[in-house]
């Protein structure tokens, strides 16, 4: 290493010369990740009030405090769509900004309705669970969803790079990755939950419960961009339970509603609603859960 400043200043700048796509000078200024952090941090102060709070939030304070955090959000997110679309668009409006964070916030309510039934979900499904203040404060899985969903709300808008650095902020901070643009029903629920990881274009129905280490993916990704807009992801129906380290893979491949997928299972294809799949040997095997003998799906642990 050169002990010269100026000789390591020249080097560095030697190197941007030849590190295409890893430089972004002369260009509009990017999103900023610790606006989007901050953005993330009280967007949680918005959609759970009196559980991201230093101080308690007393109800007759909730009308000022709620319309401050709705115009802090809106302003801050206005200023960091304006940046994302002025990458294409470079003449964007700030009028069009505006517009984009008003309808995301516009959301929020309806946010508010599906996060209630993934703490509903996660309080009803683990016996470990104190209550449902256990759950949104100290469950991961809810400040993922949290995240997701509202980022899924600005996906739906068409709102470059702001939707997937608030996914990878909360994929930080938990170790759950998932996509903005994955659709998830209501009464979600990833139990423990680190390594899951959901893809962009899955679909996941009501009331399924994964545990941690579950994959859903695209089979393959050489394609490259040649399969960017088409479905890459499975599908997952209604009252799904897939247990640890499952791997489930491609767009064709839908498990039916009420299955249950065993733990450390690979698999490449569909199956019926109602399948108990368990990992057998360098396989799987597929069960119909109601014709076996005092199996109760609801009740079967692996």
């Amino acid at each position: 290493m050169e002990k010269d400043p100026a000789n390591i200043t020249e080097s560095i700048l030697s190197s941007y010369s030849t590190g295409g796509g890893t430089n972004h000078v002369d260009g509009a200024n990017l999103p900023s990740k610790r606006a989007i952090a901050t953005i993330c941090e009280e967007l949680l102060q918005l959609l759970f009030p009196g559980f991201h709070d230093l101080e308690p939030v007393h109800s007759s304070h909730l009308p000022r405090i709620t319309a401050h955090r709705v115009y802090t959000i809106g302003q801050n997110l206005a200023e960091e769509i304006c940046k994302s679309l002025r990458l294409d668009e470079p003449d964007c409006p700030n009028a069009r900004a505006t517009a984009l964070a008003h309808d995301f916030l516009s959301a929020i309510p309806h946010v508010r309705e599906m996060l209630a039934t993934d703490v509903d979900a996660a309080f009803q499904g683990d016996p470990a669970a104190g209550g449902s203040d256990e759950v949104i404060l100290s469950y991961p899985f809810i400040e993922a969803i949290a995240i997701q969903r509202s980022a899924h709300v600005l996906h739906a808008l068409e709102v470059p790079l702001i939707p997937r650095m608030m996914t990878e902020w909360a994929h930080s901070r938990t170790g759950i990755d998932i996509h903005p643009g994955a659709h998830i029903g209501s009464h979600f629920f990833i139990d423990h939950g680190t390594g899951v990881v959901i893809g962009e274009t899955s679909v996941i129905g009501k009331h399924v419960k994964l545990y941690q280490g579950v994959s859903l993916i695209a089979k393959s990704l050489a394609g490259g961009q040649a399969l960017r807009g088409q479905k890459r992801h499975p599908s997952i129906e209604d009252h799904v339970t897939i247990y640890a380290n499952a791997t489930i893979m491609g767009g064709d491949t839908t498990i039916g509603a009420g299955s249950t997928i065993g733990a450390s299972v690979f698999l490449t294809h569909g199956v019926p609603a109602r399948s108990l799949v368990l990992a057998e040997g360098q396989g799987v095997r597929v069960l119909d859960k109601d014709k076996r003998a005092g199996m109760d799906g609801n009740d079967w642990v692996i």
